[in-house]
């Protein structure tokens, strides 16, 4: 993704790219939502609205963080390869609407807010992680401190100009390092503190609407094309185009890669390994679309839909309860394509650097690792002490008695479905007591 922090006054504005760019805005705005509809189907009928809102708060926490001083953080002026700050920038009081990104034919306003929506979506993604038994309003305050704390200032390491990743010259297109190995390292970080869920390994934790599951994989995917596309920030040179392509070639390839192991390993094509298989390959394509060919495409696609396939039984050898699969598909996904680039980069993409497949060598493949894995330790290391800290205090954790019951009645007073009709009023009114008390019985199973 391209950065820059000061503003251009020789370049036009183009209504072209502009237009592109809001509607790229809004496509990653509609990846929130719909990760929430993808982990919402994912978790027991008792922690749905849970779910949904652990992602679209989000929207409201990051939104209003951004404009304050979000933004001057992360593409503010540079402080020893660290954090960036302008002072104009705070509040967005110091920005015109006619002020251009330097270098590029797009407001600075278009600019900050496309970044807005990776903003929101990356603590969102962290959230699978912790299904069933976090805490509202621990969340929420997480959400803040660990924005302000580890996303803001990487996201200058990797795009803002000056930022150590940036001079180091690590390709991440869209967010591999930045957006899934971040939050992947952040949801193993708290998860190590904060426990495994009541019945983990124990009691049966299937999904509970895989067609909710596919809707939310299938407005991911979607949303997606400008997650990507959009991070060229133009659409002049193809290079955007590439990306387009890549895109949806990888996650193809993903999909099978997925299913192929899960048929051999399982013995069946599962519609969750579907979806899991689709996010594993646009998890990986993130960071290597704008370097690679449609070919090297393929191969990322179907190296994450198999690896990542296998990393998700992890947690039940090793023990640590990674809900949604958030590490297995966000943070190995994420490492695997960072890392690929570094081999099948062909030097005619988004800059001319070559992997080591195309006569390149492993130089670039070296800042890869120095850029995945300088995100990951600090990720990890922050995200743990951040939650460390709230659940000595505040606690971060609900009582296993709402645990049990159901997290979505204990904090949010609802319930995802009411049952409370499904026999109709005529049924109700000559039913025997015995047959009252057995529907009621039933429905609290089906809540359960």
């Amino acid at each position: 993704m391209a950065s820059a922090i000061t503003l251009a006054a020789e370049t036009e504005l183009s209504a072209a790219n502009t237009g592109f760019m809001l509607i790229c805005s809004a496509l990653v705005m509609l990846m929130t939502p719909a990760l929430a509809f993808f982990y919402g189907g994912m978790v027991r009928v008792k922690s749905t609205l849970n779910m949904l809102m652990m992602s679209f708060i989000s929207l409201g926490i990051v939104t209003v963080l951004w404009v304050l001083y979000g933004f001057s953080m992360a593409f503010g002026t540079d402080t020893g390869g660290i954090v960036g700050w302008n002072s104009d920038w705070v509040g967005l009081s110091g920005i015109g609407p006619t002020e251009l990104w330097d270098g590029y034919t797009i407001p600075v306003f278009v600019f900050l807010v496309f970044q807005l929506m990776f903003a929101v979506l990356t603590p969102a993604l962290i959230s699978g992680a912790l299904a069933d038994r976090v805490k509202f309003t621990a969340w929420a305050l997480f959400i803040a401190l660990w924005a302000t704390i580890v996303y803001f200032p990487v996201a200058h390491w990797v795009w803002g100009a000056g930022g150590w990743a940036f001079e180091l010259g690590v390709i991440d297109f869209a967010g591999g390092t930045a957006v899934h190995i971040n939050a992947g390292a952040a949801a193993l970080g708290v998860i190590l503190v904060i426990g495994k869920r009541v019945g983990f390994k124990k009691d049966p934790m299937r999904p509970h609407s895989l067609p909710l599951v596919m809707l939310g994989a299938g407005l991911l995917w979607f949303g997606w094309f400008g997650f990507n596309a959009g991070s060229w920030l133009g659409n002049d040179d193809g290079i955007g185009a590439l990306m387009f392509v890549n895109t949806q070639v990888a996650t193809g390839a993903a999909v099978l890669g997925w299913l192929a192991y899960e048929k051999i390993r399982h013995g069946a094509f599962t519609t969750l390994g579907a979806a899991s298989g689709a996010v594993s390959g646009l998890v990986a394509i993130t960071p290597a679309g704008g370097a690679v060919s449609p070919l090297g495409a393929i191969a990322i696609g179907v190296v994450a839909g198999v690896l990542c396939a296998m990393a998700v039984g992890l947690k039940y050898r090793f023990g640590y309860d990674d809900s949604l699969d958030v590490v297995g598909v966000h943070l190995v996904g994420g490492i695997l394509g960072s890392l690929l680039v570094g081999l099948f980069a062909t030097g005619k993409g988004q800059s001319d650097v070559e992997g080591l497949f195309y006569g390149g060598g492993l130089d670039q493949f070296w800042k890869q690792c120095a850029g995945v894995f300088g995100v990951f330790a600090y990720s990890l290391v922050v995200s743990a002490v951040l939650a460390l800290i709230l659940h000595r205090t505040i606690g971060m954790r609900v009582p296993e008695d709402d645990e049990v019951a159901g997290i979505d009645q204990a904090e949010h007073a609802e319930t995802a479905y009411d049952f409370s009709g499904a026999g109709g009023g005529a049924a109700r009114t000559t039913a025997t007591p015995a047959a009252s008390a057995a529907a009621s019985a039933q429905s609290k199973k089906v809540d359960a």
